[in-house]
């Protein structure tokens, strides 16, 4: 259609070039017009299509989940807020169970350096004294009514117009001094002694958005300032949260070259938390954003959190890309590897089918049918990336005590990490577990990869007589065997 559309304007510009060349350049501007925005409208009306496709798995799988977000004080006066508000309605529409957990040390701080009030840290952490409490409540409690007043917006024409979200605030945190460490006395600083997690559930299942501080409350009816990544942690492990999401400067690790460290293993985590500490002054870590959040994070998958993220505030969208994103942006921790080997089942067709059309297509893999995967899923081995399918390879056995390895693909966006390497191991251990003594394969285009593996080439009087007579001649595929 788009191609057919210029030529009829060109046609039309040629005819009336008779009759008035005045009309013909007019007529032609404004046809070229019509078509530049008829093109254009189609293009992005293709481009939402592929973005609300690209992103319905991540959409589906995130329904129902627990996330707890922790933004600091400086997160909030960045000014960003706003975008996350929006964020934080669209994610509230969509089904996901979000926990609000701030701060506010910067603004704390301007305020008592505005009255003239000296404060005292020790090992990172406030000693909050009875006249620093009063400015403390001062100021958590202004920010919680910005925050919730934030939320609260619904103008037409802006993202949150309808939303109508309710924010629950409540004495869900049960503080308890700290006491005197090092022969310091922490005064009204304390810790968390308990998450009513229950509490804070109820109120997540009838759809209402938990907004926490770093305040606390005991049943003495004292208050206590907190540390904000122990509060944020000690929640997420209350609820059982399947993310605890910090947002910070940085768009997650950056190495010094720039390089963007994308996923960590929690044990990996507390490494470079602890090589990252060792590298600076005393003066330096107690304002290292980076260190509070990673404390948090990784205490958090000790108590069985699966996941936590550093995503910086600064980038507009930044919890939605990493949310609904194969690659997301900024760094993840998990509990371990986020990707899993595991045996195909009847609901993941569709995906296999995704995953190897392209290469039907081009001629690498022979075409299979809907009908004949479904058939022989079971066959079929895949590696999973946050529930999507970015490879597979299947195990044919034979008569002869021999198997046949077929369909081996990774998706183009995963090659390079050894994903075939680990499917290929879990391909022959399977075939051990069945007796099989030894692989062959058939391919046109991979054979190197194939005889990096031990595969070796052989002759194509090898393969089991059943094979041999459904060989296709006019692919010539290449034969390679690998004894087990």
């Amino acid at each position: 259609m788009s191609t057919n559309n210029p030529q009829s304007a060109s046609s039309e510009s040629v005819s009336s070039e008779s009759t008035s060349s005045d009309s013909t350049s007019s007529d032609s501007a404004s046809s070229d017009s019509v078509n530049t925005s008829a093109v254009s409208t189609r293009s992005m009306s293709t481009h939402y299509v592929d973005l609300f496709r690209h992103c319905s798995p991540y959409i589906n799988a995130h329904r129902g989940k627990t996330l707890v977000l922790m933004l600091d004080g400086e997160a909030l006066a960045d000014g960003s807020f706003s975008n996350i508000a929006n964020d934080l309605a669209l994610l509230n529409s969509l089904g996901l169970r979000l926990v609000l957990v701030h701060g506010g040390r910067p603004q704390i701080e301007a305020r008592l350096a505005k009255n003239g009030i000296l404060t005292r840290q020790h090992s990172d952490l406030r000693i909050t004294d009875a006249v620093t409490l009063e400015y403390v409540k001062e100021v958590i409690g202004g920010l919680r009514t910005d925050i919730e007043a934030r939320l609260s917006m619904g103008l037409p024409n802006s993202p949150m117009h309808g939303a109508k979200l309710r924010v629950c605030s409540g004495n869900f945190v049960a503080a308890k001094p700290l006491g005197v460490v090092e022969g310091v006395d922490y005064l009204h600083t304390g810790e968390v002694r308990r998450i009513d997690g229950k509490a804070i559930s109820r109120q997540l299942d009838q759809g209402a958005i938990v907004l926490l501080s770093n305040l606390g409350h005991s049943p003495t009816g004292e208050i206590f300032n907190l540390a904000l990544e122990d509060v944020a942690a000690q929640v997420a492990i209350s609820l059982k949260a399947d993310k605890l999401i910090c947002f910070g400067e940085d768009n997650g690790i950056v190495h010094n070259n720039g390089e963007r460290r994308s996923e960590l293993l929690t044990k990996a985590a507390e490494r470079f938390l602890q090589h990252y500490l060792d590298g600076m002054t005393d003066t330096q870590q107690s304002h290292s954003q980076l260190s509070r959040h990673l404390i948090a994070i990784t205490t958090a998958c000790r108590g069985g959190v699966e996941r936590g993220h550093l995503i910086s505030y600064h980038q507009d969208g930044a919890l939605l890309t990493e949310l609904f994103t194969r690659e997301g942006t900024g760094t993840m921790v998990a509990q371990e590897s986020y990707e899993q080997i595991r045996q195909a089942g009847i609901e993941d067709v569709g995906g296999i089918l995704a995953l190897i059309r392209p290469l039907e297509q081009s001629g690498i893999l022979v075409r299979r049918s809907r009908e004949l995967l479904e058939t022989e899923i079971d066959r079929f081995v895949l590696v999973e990336r946050d529930g999507a399918a970015i490879g597979c390879a299947a195990l044919y056995p034979y008569e002869d005590g021999s198997a046949e390895l077929a369909c081996v693909v990774v998706h183009q966006d995963y090659h390079g990490g050894n994903r075939g390497e680990h499917m290929l191991q879990q391909i022959e251990a399977q075939a051990r577990n069945q007796g099989i003594t030894r692989l062959f394969v058939l391919t046109t285009r991979t054979a190197h990869w194939f005889q990096e593996q031990g595969f070796v080439e052989v002759g194509r009087e090898r393969l089991p007589q059943s094979k041999q007579a459904l060989y296709n001649l006019q692919r010539n595929s290449k034969v390679f065997e690998k004894a087990l």
